[in-house]
């Protein structure tokens, strides 16, 4: 969960979405809403094929459902008679009773660490709170700093992924480390937006359908064309400019997901040097070997945590992560701006 400062808008990633292209067809007109309230960013959904009184009912339910993963998910804020991830913080030191969907999302998590070799840690929390705190008050006030490292270190020493015990039998979560915290901002949004997908098929019965939730991109189907489907036409933007239109490149997603991690969306300034948000797990520090990895596979979530894990490695060092994942392609957007491809993304450009 991010937390939105100011006019700023927090994201994992920013992703412009581009539905011009070829000539398409659809029975009925597209719908669109746009939602400021979920995952403290800004989300859309696109549905064709349906007429406006299914898209609004659906599009209502979607929202609740969605808006219960987001109270849910959230490490910033209570909410009356929800017992979620700040309530876990909140109590470390003692088992939690928590909805189910809370431990799928903690067990997700861990699957993940295990996944990416460490890279991706939801337990990462500790630091990840210095770093925090000290962006927003940079944002918000004339002060800006950086963690003091004896702080940093301290608090690395409380990010062992043993400290989360979940009881399923009891329905409870854990941090047996008082001073342990849980950040599941690499994994919630992407997780949640793959959990949408599954409801706008499985409950709704709509098959063509784009969800946009702060740029973690969702193609359920894709765009209605004479005799069939095409792809939707999704822009990966420039890092090097302001301009939310600007892209490097397009790729076309047909129930896949695409989701980027980046250093231009949030960061804040010390002595005219950028810290950007996504940690490297070594050095305590933000992450600087790319500007940023876009990955693309049919999960939504894994794209997620595969886009965190890759831009806390070197190119080469995340091609190797890659390739255990046989699924999923990226590129990267190295300092220089130019492009890396893995060997397998091509069949996604357009």
């Amino acid at each position: 969960m991010l937390k939105r400062t100011g006019c700023f808008v927090l994201s994992l990633l920013l992703l412009a979405v581009g539905l011009a292209g070829c000539a398409s067809f659809s029975a009925v007109s597209p719908h669109k809403t746009v939602w400021l309230d979920l995952f403290d960013t800004v989300s859309s959904l696109t549905v064709y094929g349906v007429d406006k009184a299914d898209f609004e009912a659906g599009a209502k339910a979607l929202h609740t459902r969605l808006t219960e993963y987001h109270q849910l998910f959230d490490i910033y804020h209570s909410y009356a008679g929800v017992n979620n991830l700040k309530t876990v913080n909140d109590n470390a030191g003692q088992p939690v009773a928590v909805p189910s969907e809370v431990l799928d999302l903690l067990e997700y998590g861990v699957s993940a660490y295990r996944r990416t070799g460490g890279r991706v840690n939801i337990l990462f929390g500790a630091v990840l709170e210095l770093w925090h705190d000290c962006r927003v008050t940079a944002l918000e006030t004339p002060v800006a700093a950086l963690p003091e490292p004896a702080a940093l270190q301290t608090a690395a020493t409380h990010t062992d992924p043993a400290a989360l015990v979940i009881d399923r039998e009891a329905g409870t979560a854990c941090l047996t480390d008082p001073l342990a915290r849980l950040d599941v901002g690499a994994v919630a949004k992407g997780y949640a937006a793959e959990l949408a997908a599954t409801y706008i098929r499985e409950e709704l019965g709509w098959t063509s359908a784009l969800l946009d939730m702060g740029g973690n991109v969702r193609a359920i189907g894709g765009k209605p064309t004479i005799g069939g489907q095409t792809p939707f036409t999704i822009g990966v933007q420039n890092p090097n400019t302001d301009s939310a239109n600007a892209y490097l490149l397009t790729v076309g997603l047909q129930d896949m997901a695409a989701v980027t991690s980046g250093d231009y969306q949030r960061f804040f300034m010390v002595d005219g040097r950028q810290y950007a948000h996504i940690i490297d797990p070594d050095t305590l520090y933000p992450a600087a070997f790319v500007r940023a990895v876009t990955v693309v596979c049919p999960d939504s979530g894994l794209a997620d945590v595969l886009s965190t894990a890759l831009f806390t490695l070197p190119v080469e060092q995340g091609l190797a992560l890659l390739r255990q994942f046989p699924e999923a392609q990226a590129v990267w957007v190295l300092t220089d701006g130019t492009l890396q491809y893995s060997d397998g993304f091509n069949a996604y450009k357009k």
